[in-house]
């Protein structure tokens, strides 16, 4: 039994859903947007929830549930309160800034590295060493901060790089002096 597909989704005031027989239409006060329903699945919205219910007990069927499901409650709390991720540059000389919809990063290269803001994303520096990655889509907010981490991963000596600031960094001992 999913126990996650079992539970029911409590829409807010503010959104609206349209089910048909192969994706959900969930439109809210930051956007749209739009989730595959999978056979097997259907959803219906009655007195403001939305709930869904399957159509067999076979395995595949029932893992799909639960991620319907689940898909479905990450798209109702993007457009109505968004999704974030924040990023942490640790480095003597590392840094990030705005240049107009890009964002530039001096992370010990020769050269600037240069990161164009995607369709539905806001990326934004508070400081020089924090970024902070915000849209509506929490798969593309998170695919985004994982292509910007990806610029300079954190190493394990001295911990230099992009990381998420919940991110613990596993550090390893530098070599020894010979006797």
């Amino acid at each position: 039994m999913s126990r996650v597909g079992k539970s029911i989704i409590k829409l807010p005031a503010k959104v609206e859903v349209k089910a048909d027989a192969e994706a959900l239409t969930i439109k809210g006060p930051l956007g749209e947007l739009k989730t595959p329903i999978y056979e097997g699945v259907s959803a219906n919205v009655e007195n403001g929830e939305l709930v869904f219910t399957r159509k067999s007990e076979d395995q595949k069927t029932v893992a799909l549930h639960g991620l319907v499901r689940s898909l479905a409650m990450n798209c109702v709390k993007g457009v109505t309160s968004g999704w974030e991720k924040n990023l942490e540059i640790t480095g003597v000389g590392y840094r990030a800034q705005k240049r107009g919809k890009d964002l530039v990063m001096a992370l010990g290269y020769s050269h600037e590295v240069v990161f164009p803001e995607p369709n539905g994303i806001k990326i934004e520096v508070a400081d020089q060493l924090k970024i902070k990655v915000s849209g509506i889509d929490r798969q593309l907010v998170g695919q985004v901060a994982a292509d910007i981490r990806s610029k300079r991963p954190p190493e394990p000596y001295k911990g230099k790089g992009i990381k998420y600031a919940n991110e613990y960094i596993r550090r390893k001992a530098g070599k020894t002096g010979k006797k």
